[in-house]
């Protein structure tokens, strides 16, 4: 038995060297430095980009006669608004890098993060919720219009995907609330629990929820679904004209294995590819899915941040934004190496 324990601990051992010292490490370390740099880049963009908008969020306190100048004044430099723009960003910066502080809420008198942290489980559950319904719908739809081109059903799917993706998702929200209120009690609309979901078994509580979720998640499938399925068509059509799927009909491999195994395995890294954008463009798209369905994410919270102009708060927002693109972009670079061996983590820019 000590024999058998040693020798898988010097597997163990062997593996985790073989990774650290692989092309794809580098590559992660790579990224990651450079996901930090443009996280720098951005904040200050960011920050700048915010202190150019007129007044700041004392504005709104001034008007109330209840408040005096004296409790302004004693604000202003609570929160730091008596410093100049660049103060203001070092000294939140040192915060975030020495602390893991993104400051104090104007509003909500709250840090920030814990703010974030308690409106992210509803947004990436959408989100991932999202992500599965748009990816289940359209990559089959686009295999049966690239099968099946030029004909009836390629046609039909096109229009409709001409429909989807030339839809506003804010029209798209507004005829799924009209749904609702039309079959009623049937989708629930607002929050993402039921009044009696503490009341429910386990079970209950997850169907509760899935049941709040199906309304929000094809409001903000909508558009995903459709511009993806054209993606999937016009690359599986590229695929099937090159000679070597040709050579594998001719030596007389069945259909499916032409289409399903060969054109198919080809024609998805792009597809990979694009999830790396659609995975940081959720973020955006949940803002107006969130405000008509009273979803409580980060979309309502960001969009109220904003309209109170409160600063730390939407610092924090634009970041975690920039930050889902650039995981995002990781991931699909990994997913992309792990579809296809062939390609090298090092060229790829």
């Amino acid at each position: 038995m000590t024999t058998f324990n040693q020798s898988r601990l010097e597997t163990g051992i062997d593996t985790l060297l073989a990774f650290f010292t692989s092309d794809t490490f580098a590559y992660i370390v790579k990224r990651v430095l450079q996901g930090l740099l443009t996280l720098f880049l951005a904040s200050i963009l960011c920050f700048f980009i915010i202190q150019l908008a007129p007044g700041d969020y004392l504005d709104a306190l001034r008007e109330n006669p209840k408040i005096s100048p004296e409790r302004i004044e004693q604000l202003r430099k609570q929160f730091g608004l008596d410093k100049s723009w660049p103060e203001q960003y070092v000294r939140w910066l040192w915060q975030v890098v020495s602390h893991g502080n993104f400051g104090t809420s104007f509003v909500y008198q709250r840090s920030v993060a814990s703010l974030l942290w308690e409106r992210v489980p509803a947004t990436l559950l959408m989100a991932i919720a999202s992500l599965i319904v748009t990816w289940a719908v359209a990559i089959p739809l686009g295999i049966i219009g690239a099968v099946n081109q030029n004909r009836l059903v390629d046609r039909v799917l096109r229009v409709i995907s001409y429909i989807g993706q030339g839809f506003p998702s804010f029209i798209a929200a507004l005829m799924l609330l009209i749904l609702a209120q039309n079959t009623a009690p049937l989708f629930p609309v607002g929050d993402m629990t039921s009044i009696d979901h503490a009341d429910l078994t386990p079970l209950g509580k997850i169907l509760d929820i899935g049941w709040h979720l199906i309304l929000p998640t094809i409001a903000l499938s909508i558009t995903s679904f459709a511009g993806l399925q054209r993606i999937t068509r016009g690359q599986l059509l590229d695929v099937l004209r090159q000679d070597y799927i040709q050579t594998a009909r001719a030596k007389g491999l069945p259909e499916n294995k032409v289409i399903y195994v060969h054109a198919l395995r080809n024609a998805v890294n792009p597809l990979i590819t694009l999830l790396g954008f659609e995975f940081a463009s959720l973020l955006s798209g949940a803002f107006i899915t969130e405000y008509f369905f009273n979803w409580p994410g980060l979309g309502r919270l960001i969009l109220q941040a904003m309209q109170s102009q409160d600063l730390y708060l939407v610092m924090a927002s634009l970041m975690m934004g920039a930050v889902m693109l650039i995981i995002g972009n990781l991931l699909a670079d990994l997913l992309l190496k792990v579809v296809d061996p062939r390609i090298k983590l090092g060229s790829m820019s």
